[in-house]
This record gives structure tokens, C-alpha cells and sequence, in this order.
């Protein structure tokens, strides 16, 4: 296995705790995928058909714009994406940051956090969108999951 990237988005940091804690066990790089314009509590109310997290799911070809991209994906022989599901599916900045490099000889795992949805089609979204990579499945990891969870996990997707 060649090198490996860890990036994610994270809305109220809980899957940046997961990623990080994938990074440290992956012992891999890690690439935060932030906003250019920053979500605030009101941006994220789901409950709220004018939040902008809702115009954005409700819009299948809404790209969110990334305020920094990974200086070269093709180092990686392996790239782990988190993010919240939102919507059943994965929030439209992935496909932002899916949209944004060629993923040739890459492959692709998706992991997400929530209080109870899963992935979803993410992974088929994702491939959709990256149609040179490989993307796995993937699958939801709990909040707390353990470091050696996640090696569980890593030994079952790769």
C-alpha cells in the first residue's frame, strides 16, 4: 500500500475527531476540506428549508467552494473522505473536493459520522463523481469510536 490521506469535512468537529483519530492509526497524512465561507448554527439548521445547508442539498449541482486544495492527490494510493451525512448522503462539498482532482490509480474511502443515518449512496455518488478512482462503499463510524475499531474497520474496506 502506497501513501494515504485522511481528509475530511467537519461541521461540528465530531468528524474531525474521527478522522484524526483514522490518521493516527493510518499513520497517514491528514487535509481538513474547508469552506470558503465558513457554516454558521443558523447555515446549518436542517430544519429550516432557507438554511443554506438546505439550498445546498436540495440542489443536486450545488459546489460549495473549498478555501484550499491538497497540492498533489496523486501521491496517494489511498484517500479516506469523512464527512456528516446530510440528506442521506454526503454534503455537496465533497462532491466540490470529488470534482476537484483526478483520482487515476486512487482509491477512494468514504466514512461518515451521525447520530443514526447511514452512508447511504454515498460511495455510488462519489463514484459518480470521481469516475478514475475506486471508491469503496464505506460506512458510518460511530463518534467514539476506538482507535482499535478503526483498525478493524481499515483491515475490512482495504
Amino acid at each position: 500500500m502506497g501513501k494515504i490521506l485522511v481528509a475530511y469535512f467537519s461541521a461540528s468537529g465530531v468528524t474531525k475527531r474521527v478522522a484524526e483519530r483514522l490518521s493516527k492509526v493510518m499513520e497517514a497524512d491528514i487535509f481538513e476540506i474547508i469552506p470558503e465561507q465558513i457554516y454558521t448554527e443558523a447555515d446549518l439548521n436542517w430544519q429550516d428549508k432557507k438554511s443554506r445547508s438546505s439550498i445546498e442539498m436540495n440542489d443536486r449541482n450545488c459546489r460549495p467552494a473549498i478555501s484550499k486544495k491538497v497540492d498533489d492527490i496523486s501521491q496517494y494510493s489511498h484517500v479516506f473522505i469523512g464527512f456528516p451525512v446530510w440528506w442521506y448522503r454526503e454534503p455537496s462539498i465533497i462532491d466540490t473536493f470529488m470534482e476537484s482532482y483526478s483520482w487515476d490509480d486512487i482509491t477512494v474511502i468514504p466514512f461518515c459520522t451521525s447520530g443514526g443515518s447511514e452512508i447511504g449512496d454515498s460511495g455510488k455518488n462519489m463514484q459518480a463523481l470521481a469516475k478514475t478512482a475506486k471508491v469503496i462503499e464505506g460506512d458510518r463510524l460511530d463518534a467514539n469510536v476506538t482507535e482499535e475499531e478503526l483498525k478493524e474497520w481499515v483491515n475490512k474496506v482495504l
